[in-house]
């Protein structure tokens, strides 16, 4: 399969994702930084409207995984409707600097994330979901902490362990 240079190819942490959200449906699901299309794709077997976002119109425009409804914003700046499910496979790493907007979460793998929740935040319908994943490499605890000053209740709903980090996934309920 090819994939577009300006397209984040789906990697563990992307089907550790999928892995999560294929067995839910509902009426409606956003997809934050969907990038190859992989799991907008997933989504869209579950869910009657699925939306995808990303903040390269270009890996929008080259998506491997071809889907309809896609937004080019940063977050979900640009949705005005609410979700039962918010996903996103989110850029996590741990960086000084933002090069790869697909990877770096700058300063803690936390500047990036928590814009991310900021713009996610009112895309959560009442009762609804966000699913998101993170790294032991970040500091996640102040992002789950973030996420709850924000009025989600959180949890950890899976791990998974990597040669050099672990990945964790985290289930923010509105």
């Amino acid at each position: 399969m090819k994939f577009s240079d300006d397209t984040y190819p789906p990697s563990e942490d992307t089907f550790f994702v999928a892995d999560y959200i294929e067995k839910k449906s509902g009426s409606s699901a956003l997809d934050i930084g969907s990038g190859s299309g992989y799991l907008t794709q997933v989504l869209s077997k579950n869910f009657a409207l699925v939306v995808g976002t990303d903040i390269n119109y270009a890996a929008l425009k080259n998506q491997t995984f071809k889907t309809e409804n896609l937004v080019c914003c940063s977050g979900s700046d640009a949705i005005r409707a609410e979700f039962d499910l918010v996903v996103c496979n989110m850029p996590y790493l741990a960086t000084d600097s933002i090069l790869d907007v697909a990877t770096d979460g700058g300063a803690e793998g936390f500047e990036v994330p928590k814009k991310i929740l900021d713009s996610a935040r009112s895309s959560i319908k009442k009762g609804g979901r966000m699913v998101f994943v993170t790294s032991s490499l970040s500091n996640y605890n102040r992002l789950i902490k973030y996420a709850e000053s924000l009025g989600l209740h959180t949890r950890i709903i899976s791990r998974k362990k990597l040669f050099f980090e672990e990945l964790i996934l985290i289930e923010a309920e509105n």
